[in-house]
């Protein structure tokens, strides 16, 4: 075994406190290891204002950054580059100098994006029918209007703590356009009038839906409804693949997306008025038409409504009422309290929706639930109360 002679760093004093050890979760470990030679490693990125907790951000993938405290104290020990000493053989001196000593390491936990931001950063900004191209306001200090500031992509990349992948997912999942480079969210009501309108062009114009050639369905949206081509691109992207066919583009339409998205606006006026479930299913089956009408079920909207039972009518009517989990807190306590303040008791498959967003996966969905809430059984099964008393 080699000897070395282990003394100080000639720099000991500036470098003090300079180390940091990193571990590596195995995925991160293997992704540097099998990078092949000569390629470009993967690039990570550490995210997060003074305010913020910091995450590290790979391509495609969000870690929480926390730092464990170690029981014994780690040395980090190197060459020294300022004293390449020779001995009597001739060779370099085989000493290492003592550069920092660490008490703590860095440790990298999955995460889900903090995408919750968005919501601040892109309100006011709405891009709706007749009002596409008006400057956007806002007031200064002294309540004078003045044009608002851009907020573009990069402007996101920047801001938002979440990777590259996990940020357009959370664009496209908050159906925002990008238009010119800057970031407009669509406003519901026009989304589900374009949605609508291409479901009833597939249909006077005899497309099949799941091979649908691109231009005639933009042509067809913008000399008839002024409709902006990019604008109907994105959303055709939203809700399917545009792919290259034989004969020019072509459009293969995620069928479940357009109807859950036609379902959720005509929800989306049911949030303080519950509607009975027998009429809003008709509503619904009407506006996607005879062709989709079969696609139309309710678990396509979990995680958007809660179902309440009219107890006066005879017989008993089911409400639905307008209840988005993207509305609710990101922090996990006070997700569970506005849950049970909703509702006192869930059942597993009625509150899992509600938290698909704040957990990784559903092992930390479990943790969560056992952590927050309280299961117990009776004749209907298995029930979920709050641990904590909430007053509504």
């Amino acid at each position: 075994m080699a000897e070395f002679d282990l003394r100080f760093s000639s720099s000991s004093q500036a470098d003090t406190a300079s180390y940091k050890l990193l571990e590596l979760p195995p995925d991160l470990y293997k992704a540097i290891e099998n990078a092949p030679e000569g390629s470009q490693p993967p690039i990570f990125t550490i995210k997060g204002a003074s305010d913020e907790d910091a995450v590290l951000c790979t391509a495609d993938k969000t870690y929480t950054v926390r730092s464990v405290v170690l029981s014994n104290s780690v040395l980090v020990v190197t060459r020294d580059p300022k004293d390449m000493e020779v001995d009597d053989s001739g060779e370099p001196a085989e000493d290492v100098a003592i550069r920092d000593r660490v008490n703590e390491v860095i440790e990298l936990v999955p995460s889900v994006p903090r995408l919750h931001r968005l919501n601040g950063l892109l309100r006011g900004r709405e891009y709706d029918e007749g009002h596409e191209d008006e400057e956007m306001l806002s007031e200064d200090e002294d309540g004078n209007p003045r044009k608002r500031q851009r907020f573009t992509y990069e402007d996101a990349r920047t801001k938002i703590q979440a990777s590259d992948a996990e940020l357009d997912r959370g664009l496209r999942d908050r159906r925002v356009l990008i238009l010119k480079g800057e970031l407009r969210p669509i406003a519901p009501s026009y989304l589900t009038t374009i949605l609508e309108l291409l479901l009833t062009n597939l249909v006077s114009l005899s497309l099949p839906y799941t091979d649908a050639p691109v231009t005639p369905l933009l042509v067809a949206l913008e000399d008839e409804h002024d409709i902006r081509r990019d604008v109907a691109r994105q959303v055709m992207t939203w809700f399917g693949k545009i792919e290259e066919g034989k004969v020019g583009q072509t459009w293969e339409m995620d069928a479940d997306a357009v109807v859950r998205e036609v379902g959720l606006g005509i929800l989306r006026s049911h949030r303080d008025e519950p509607v009975p479930e027998k009429e809003f299913l008709m509503q619904w089956r009407k506006a996607v038409g005879d062709t989709f009408e079969e696609r139309v079920s309710l678990t396509l909207l979990s995680g958007n409504y809660l179902a309440s039972t009219n107890p006066l009518a005879d017989p008993p009517v089911l409400l639905l009422t307008y209840y988005p989990s993207a509305a609710l807190p990101v922090e996990p306590s006070a997700r569970f309290a506005e849950l049970f303040v909703a509702r006192p008791r869930w059942k597993a498959d009625e509150i899992t929706p509600f938290l698909s967003d704040i957990a990784v996966d559903s092992k930390e969905r479990d943790k969560l639930l056992l952590k927050h809430a309280r299961a117990i059984t009776d004749a209907e099964g298995i029930w979920y109360t709050a641990r904590a008393k909430y007053n509504a």
